[in-house]
């Protein structure tokens, strides 16, 4: 069963992951908020696809939304969450924090509920979630988006162990880009700014593996691993 259900598909990595899954065989389930991109989409792909105009922030409707649609495509063995808003926001405007708790965490931890329940009744299947570098340390300028970001990668190793638990065949990875050239990371303005096409060439050799960790683009590991070192006094000063 080669089968995947991509949410964020609309743009960004999420568009060139269902291009991606669609060269390799898959039949693809496109969602997103923006449901006139899909339809875009669809049309460049040649396998079986399938649209669901969800908003991942209207909680109870999107697990819906999202159960209709695997039992539409008669189950699934792949599950990518790239969906996900960000603000720079210093003011700590409260609108924005909470828009960004409401998608990057309710709307996370609700796809990946219906994900991880579907899995597990199947026996088996790979979940996919698209943190951050971001999700190492806390910014004073990003904090609820730091922050969303940490939680998604800390309920992935939660969910990890209870497919590890379960005894069944379940893949759980957890993917942390850099920057990217979209829109929402103004990409263009920063350093080692990877294109989407080439991110999501990463992600899916990622995806291949079924590894439980990578860093995207792949030097991003060094910044990682530096973020990890310094020290919190210097930190402060740095962010």
């Amino acid at each position: 069963m080669k089968k995947a259900i991509v949410i964020g598909a609309s743009s960004g990595i999420g568009r060139e992951l269902a291009l991606i899954l669609a060269r390799e065989g898959y039949e693809v389930g496109l969602v997103a908020r923006r449901g006139h991109l899909l339809l875009s989409l669809q049309k460049e792909i040649e396998t079986r696809s399938y649209i669901k105009q969800i908003d991942m922030a209207r909680v109870s409707e999107a697990m819906a939304g999202i159960t209709s649609l695997i039992q539409e495509m008669n189950g699934v063995c792949l599950f990518i969450i790239c969906a996900g808003i960000g603000f720079i926001n210093p003011e700590l405007i409260w609108d924005k924090e909470r828009e960004t708790i409401e998608v990057n965490v309710l709307g996370f931890c609700a796809m990946a509920n219906v994900a991880m329940n579907h899995f597990l009744a199947q026996g088996n299947g790979h979940l996919v979630g698209i943190s951050s570098v971001s999700a190492l340390r806390g910014n004073g300028s990003a904090p609820a988006y730091n922050a969303s970001k940490a939680f998604i990668s800390n309920y992935l190793e939660g969910m990890r162990q209870r497919a590890f638990k379960s005894k069944k065949e379940i893949a759980i990875s957890d993917i942390k880009p850099g920057f990217m050239a979209t829109e929402m990371a103004k990409g263009s303005t920063v350093f080692w700014a990877a294109s989407p096409q080439k991110a999501a060439g990463q992600v899916y050799s990622t995806i291949k593996k079924k590894r439980y960790h990578a860093y995207i683009t792949r030097r991003w590991r060094l910044i990682a691993w530096l973020l990890k070192l310094v020290p919190r006094y210097l930190y402060d000063r740095l962010v």
